[in-house]
């Protein structure tokens, strides 16, 4: 987005997906936010973003409006289509667990995302935090926020968190296509999916996230079984079941002579092992 000098948002009620396209906005563009209907002058001016009303998408103008969408779209919301302007959207997809519920929430109402999630309508409410009441009470009963001010900079810094975390997850997903092996383990359990992460210098901050984040966004969920990582306080290795697969204890291999750590529930352990034929045994033990 280039020269852009103000954002607008509906009046009245306001949803999680208008306040966080509010929020990325302006994370990048520090400009005043003002909470009323558009004029069609500003609905064609790229300078104005306009968020979640309108009656009009077009990305050029910086218009985001989902409300015109037939009843057959897809659910989507407002910040579905800035972070899609922003080309961040898959990122956010796979690793935001929460935006595809917003999504369904705001296109299609809360019974239907109950539905969808298959869960009671009263969890949809469980769910409900003060932090979200108060941030949305305040978002919705103001009229305009200018930087400065106190809403505009914990919204802004909700912006920039979600931002971060999208661009840093990106960058560990390209590290990792760059570096990781996978590999097919045959075990008492069956074939076991892993994904190996090598020693590099520099290591990446978080290693094992690292693999997290490139597992999910190069949609490997059921491929993956565990995980193996460079050990950030030892020359060794990490070890850990994937979404805490059922077909792995990492417990078993306590006692094993490189094994330093096992944690007692299984999900992982540590080792000083660096030999993958050796990683890959640990991994077979832990299958039973």
């Amino acid at each position: 987005m280039q020269g852009v000098r103000q954002v607008l948002t509906h009046p009245g009620g306001a949803h999680k997906d208008d306040l966080l396209g509010v929020a990325v906005v302006i994370a990048q563009h520090p400009v005043p936010v003002v909470r009323r209907d558009p004029t069609p002058e500003e609905l064609a001016d790229p300078g104005v973003v306009v968020i979640d009303i309108g009656g009009d998408h077009d990305p050029a103008k910086h218009n985001f409006d989902h409300h015109h969408f037939p009843r057959e779209h897809p659910p989507t919301c407002a910040l579905s289509l800035v972070l899609e302007s922003m080309g961040l959207y898959q990122e956010a997809k796979a690793l935001c667990d929460w935006l595809e519920p917003a999504e369904w929430f705001d296109s299609r109402g809360p019974t239907r995302t109950a539905e969808w999630l298959g869960v009671p309508r009263q969890a949809i409410a469980q769910l409900h935090s003060p932090i979200d009441v108060t941030l949305l009470r305040r978002f919705a009963s103001a009229s305009e926020l200018r930087p400065g001010e106190p809403l505009y900079e914990v919204l802004r810094m909700v912006g920039e968190d979600l931002l971060e975390f999208l661009s840093t997850a990106r960058e560990r997903t390209a590290f990792a296509r760059e570096h990781v092996q996978r590999w097919e383990i045959e075990t008492a359990a069956g074939t076991l999916g892993a994904l190996f992460l090598p020693r590099t210098d520099p290591l990446p901050d978080e290693p094992s996230n690292t693999l997290k984040s490139f597992v999910r966004t190069e949609g490997l969920t059921d491929a993956i079984a565990v995980i193996v990582y460079p050990d950030r306080r030892g020359e060794g290795y990490g070890v850990q079941r994937y979404e805490d697969h059922p077909a792995l204890d990492f417990a078993r291999v306590d006692g094993e002579a490189d094994v330093h750590f096992a944690h007692k529930s299984g999900f992982m352990c540590k080792t000083t092992a660096t030999d993958p034929a050796r990683l890959r045994a640990l991994i077979e033990i832990a299958a039973g």
